[in-house]
């Protein structure tokens, strides 16, 4: 029996996805932090691409945040 325990707790074949799940979870998270930033930025290199108002006024970041506010 406590070589089956033994063995249980010795094993690592989770342990890759349990590491993906979280990188993925921290990565989002940053992402919702700074959302504003990123989409500003976004918003910037577009207007440098395209140096048109019609696509970058397409991205409007009020209209982004008040459609994803919770609650």
């Amino acid at each position: 029996m406590r070589k089956m325990l033994k063995c249980f707790l010795s094993e690592e074949d989770g342990l890759g996805t349990v590491e993906i799940v979280v990188i993925i979870a921290v990565l989002v998270g940053i992402a919702l932090i700074f959302r504003d930033a990123i989409i500003k930025f976004v918003t910037d290199i577009m207007k440098s691409i395209f140096a048109s108002d019609s696509i970058t006024n397409d991205v409007n970041t009020e209209l982004i945040r008040q459609n994803n506010q919770i609650g």
